[in-house]
């Protein structure tokens, strides 16, 4: 009814909409708006009432509600079914309990805070409130387990393009995980699933993007290395819009990869990488490599020309450009 309510007076503005008309047309009592108006009032939108005349809705707050989300998202199925948070330990651990309960292809998770936000190899991803994109998809991928790394590519694709086309910031994409500005990082993706031998039960894609912080709201250690789309674009950025495009942008590159195989998305990932023919240093788990990057094969693995000639293949590790 709230959600209703709110479509009512966005379709009516910047006219006022009368309580009668609101009464009627949604088949509730006086008493029934004015308790969801308060509610809303308290979710943040700026709602005038006048005597007479009706309510009227102001301003919209910057926050990632579903109902936002979902009014003018251009999908068919990703992002079709929110599950908002206003503070969580992790999107992809709530994701991760959905899928195990089977929830519809495509949920999305999304939260204004995480607390316990992590990367790969369980490190800490810094997720101040109301100054990023924390989300998470269910999917549930027609692919084998040894497919399901392609969806990180596929996920990196689609967010440089959304990012690009949305503030006009010239994102590129490290290898194998990351997206970059300048040589600093403002987005992570990490991909978990549940599989058996030969089978995907489910797959949770989970990203995070720095999109309205200021320098000062990084902590010291992360200022040289981390940057936000609003430090790079010279202004704030409007979360729900840039989520909406992302979440469009996905479902395109998703279904292109399952319905055509790899070989566009894997093109378009080679055209916007930024660590690809130049000299790179991977730390994998064991050791260090030094060499030049010189392609990525279809099953997302980098292939690293070794100082001697021969040809390493990595299927993880974590790059540091070298100039």
């Amino acid at each position: 009814m709230k959600e209703s309510i709110l479509r009512l007076l966005k379709e009516h503005r910047p006219e006022y909409v009368s309580g009668e008309d609101i009464c009627r047309s949604l088949e509730v009592t006086r008493t029934a708006v004015w308790k969801h108006i308060q509610a809303l009032r308290e979710d943040g939108y700026e709602i005038e009432a006048r005597p007479r005349a009706g309510y009227l809705l102001v301003c919209v707050p910057d926050r990632l509600y579903a109902e936002e989300i979902r009014d003018g998202l251009g999908t068919e199925f990703i992002g079709r079914h929110v599950y908002y948070c206003s503070s969580v330990s992790s999107t992809n651990d709530v994701a991760i309990e959905l899928a195990q309960k089977g929830v519809p292809d495509g949920s999305l998770v999304v939260a204004e805070e995480q607390t316990g936000g992590r990367g790969r190899l369980s490190r800490e991803w810094y997720s101040p409130r109301y100054k990023g994109i924390w989300f998470s998809l269910v999917l549930y991928p027609s692919v084998t387990p040894a497919e399901a790394p392609r969806v990180t590519m596929v996920t990196a694709v689609a967010l440089a393009l959304a990012v690009r086309k949305v503030t006009g910031v010239p994102v590129g994409i490290k290898w194998p995980n990351d997206l970059l500005v300048k040589g600093k990082k403002f987005c992570g993706i990490l991909t978990e699933l549940g599989a058996e031998l030969d089978k995907i039960n489910y797959l949770v894609m989970g990203a995070g993007i720095n999109v309205n912080q200021d320098p000062a709201d990084f902590p010291q250690e992360l200022r040289d290395i981390a940057t936000s789309l609003k430090i790079e674009a010279g202004a704030e950025i409007a979360r729900v819009g840039l989520l909406q495009s992302l979440l469009a942008e996905f479902e395109y590159w998703y279904r292109l990869w399952l319905e055509q195989g790899f070989g566009n998305v894997l093109k378009k990932w080679k055209e916007l990488s930024v660590s690809l023919n130049c000299p790179v240093r991977i730390h994998t788990l064991n050791k260090t490599w030094d060499g030049w990057a010189e392609d990525v094969d279809e099953e997302g693995a980098l292939l690293l020309r070794l100082p001697d000639g021969k040809l390493q293949r990595l299927l993880a590790g974590d790059v540091s450009l070298r100039t």
